[in-house]
């Protein structure tokens, strides 16, 4: 069992629970639309999927392997909801973690989605205990590749076509950052 610490917080963000009734608006504003979907698995949400879906995204207590954990990605300043973040344990045995973010287009282009995981990557390694973190990209989205990037993470395959997704064949960057180098940088 894993345990999420919170609230989390850097610079400018507070990472902390979500909340499956305040919340549902804040982020039913991301998770309707298209665009912020392209690139995740699910699809746009109405605001009663959120509804029904929030409370499964509430736990900050990862109980077995293939299950996460997700954080509210809040502005310091003023507690606006901006996002959310995931941590997902892949091997108890390899100690591996995957992250996933997501940020509302309208607070793009401010580094909140690098702090965020940056905050998240050192929850993973210096918390948790992992070993090896990975987090896992469509090709088509170069903004994501630039987070990774940015945070410290490497990339380290390009899987052609691989996966059936949304109607098409689509690639996936792997990338990831291990506990030894999380430490020496």
């Amino acid at each position: 069992m894993l345990t999420l610490p919170h609230p989390l917080v850097t610079e400018r963000l507070v990472l902390r629970p979500i909340d499956a009734t305040a919340d549902v608006d804040a982020i039913h504003a991301y998770a309707s639309r298209e665009d912020v979907c392209r690139y995740i698995p699910w699809t746009p949400k109405t605001r009663e999927d959120v509804v029904a879906w929030l409370p499964r995204r509430t736990a900050t207590t990862i109980r077995q392997e293939g299950a996460g954990a997700s954080l509210a990605v809040t502005l310091r300043t003023s507690g606006e909801l901006v996002g959310d973040v995931i941590l997902i344990w892949r091997s108890a045995a390899h100690r591996t973690a995957e992250i996933g973010y997501v940020i509302h287009p309208d607070h793009a282009g401010h580094g909140y989605a690098s702090e965020a995981a940056r905050a998240l990557l050192g929850v993973a390694f210096d918390d948790l205990g992992m070993h090896r973190v990975v987090a896992r990209i469509d090709e088509r989205n170069p903004a994501s590749a630039a987070v990774l990037r940015r945070i410290g993470m490497r990339q380290e395959a390009v899987l052609v076509e691989n996966e059936w997704f949304k109607g098409a064949w689509t690639t996936e960057v792997d990338f990831a950052l291990l506990e030894s180098e999380w430490r020496a940088r």
